[in-house]
């Protein structure tokens, strides 16, 4: 069957049968009822799961970087490594060429 075809037979069949305006005796006091017992119906419920997901997840991230932290502090680095001595190196270097010239 056709697409165009399938699309006036939905429409046809639409217009073929109208919506009725008539409710049920009391619908939304059942519907209402019916959303109230739902256990867990509440968006903060959903939120508040989220956010102890996340929050534990949080943590266990936090506390693997205070162990990798405290391990890689731990280990002795090598001298040269000293930024604070390579950058003062590197600014007296243009001074000491200074000096050595006659």
């Amino acid at each position: 069957m056709k697409l165009k075809d399938l699309q006036e037979k939905l429409i046809q069949a639409a217009r073929d049968n109208p919506p009725v305006d008539h409710v049920p005796y009391a619908f939304e006091k059942r519907i209402s009822a019916l959303v109230q017992d739902r256990p867990g119906s509440g968006c903060i419920s959903q939120w508040v799961r989220g956010l102890w997901r996340g929050a534990m997840s949080s943590v266990a991230i936090a506390l693997l970087c205070g162990i990798v932290a405290f391990i890689l502090a731990s280990t002795p680095k090598p001298a040269s490594d000293d930024l604070s001595q390579n950058f003062e190196n590197t600014l007296l270097a243009s001074v000491d060429q200074g000096d050595s010239s006659p």
